[in-house]
């Protein structure tokens, strides 16, 4: 019986660790072949240059995503917890979950306070609270570091949704033309001249309200700024020498977008990426505001504190956490990303700043 009840949350770990395992041998590749290519090499190193201490700050959020996606059931002793304990013991947690797992108050309490916030009684553990609790009596230290994953989660699954859609049409629009490129640009028109909005709110409850959907509707809305980018930059390169000489000497157009078209978009590709990223979890902010963002989000943590600022004494710090949060880590982006541009700039590469 303990086998079979245990079977979902073995899974779902099992999963969890593979995805993570994937992601860092996919990063640890890309940054070995990244060294042995000299232009990327000098582009890494004059990202790190100029920007070093944001790309120290994207580092540590990473850290703590991965640190909250490592899953294991078991590990800690349940003789002296109670039925509901027992039960949530048998789930699958992280190192971040265990660290906090006797962090649970009554309910509100200030940062660092030692008494409850209303009916000022102690504390199960008074002065630990750096960021206070919320209603519930959640750590708000503990939500706002869980929500880095779901953060990261938005803006890289997406990305790696709309970027690949996006350079698949823009290439072929942009390469081959004529009825190829009007299809696609019909459908770019499409999509742009309906509200962003209400198409995300349609997509997600045609799929229904989950991590996955909201990527999947995200990266459906998100593709055609960088698809136009891609097609324009493709109809540029197409006329230029060495495909012409390609083209002379009989190689295959299937080749030619390959080996020719496709790395000379990969600095697009970088540059929109990053800027991408800022753009797809300040629109997961927005859906948490209006009810259908992911649970543990940031924006979830917003919108369910807005309410809190009517109070009377106000609770001011859970949405101070998650803002903050979510200003420093788009603030490291953008940084990041105006790094990139200048690095592919030719008229800016030689400049320190």
């Amino acid at each position: 019986m303990n086998a079979l009840f245990s079977a979902g949350p073995v899974r779902e770990a099992l999963i969890s660790d593979l995805i993570v395992g994937l992601v860092l041998a996919v990063g640890l590749g890309a940054g070995w072949a990244a060294r042995r290519n000299e232009i990327w090499r000098e582009a890494l190193v004059g990202v790190l240059r100029r920007r070093r201490y944001s790309v120290l700050v994207l580092g540590i959020y990473v850290f703590v995503a991965l640190l909250d996606s490592v899953l294991w059931v078991g590990g800690t002793d349940s003789s002296t917890s109670s039925v509901s304990d027992k039960v949530a013991l048998q789930e699958a947690r992280s190192p971040l979950d265990r660290a906090f797992a006797d962090s649970s108050e009554k309910s509100y309490s200030a940062p660092l306070s030692r008494v409850e916030f209303y009916d000022v009684s102690a504390l199960a553990r008074p002065g630990a609270h750096v960021f206070g609790t919320n209603v519930l009596g959640q750590d708000v230290l503990y939500l706002t570091l869980k929500g880095a994953r779901v953060a990261l989660l938005i803006g890289g699954l997406t990305s790696l949704i709309a970027i690949p859609l996006a350079l698949f049409f823009g290439i072929l629009a942009g390469y081959f033309g004529g009825r190829i490129d009007d299809v696609v640009f019909f459908v770019m028109s499409t999509l742009v001249s309906m509200p962003g909005i209400l198409l995300l709110i349609a997509l997600i409850m045609a799929l229904g309200q989950s991590t996955f959907s909201v990527c999947v509707a995200l990266g459906v809305t998100s593709w055609v700024g960088f698809c136009r980018l891609a097609r324009g930059e493709t109809m540029k390169l197409r006329e230029l020498d060495f495909v012409a000489a390609a083209r002379s000497l009989g190689v295959k157009d299937r080749v030619i977008l390959v080996r020719h078209i496709l790395p000379n978009l990969m600095h697009l590709v970088v540059i929109t990426f990053v800027l991408m990223f800022s753009g797809l979890v300040l629109s997961e902010a927005t859906l948490a505001w209006l009810g259908i963002g992911v649970n543990g989000s940031w924006g979830q943590m917003i919108a369910q504190a807005k309410d809190e600022l009517s109070r009377d004494p106000i609770v001011w710090w859970n949405v101070v956490a998650a803002g903050a949060a979510l200003f420093v880590l788009l603030l490291a982006i953008n940084r990041v990303g105006d790094a990139l541009r200048d690095v592919f700039d030719p008229r800016t590469r030689g400049e320190k700043l």
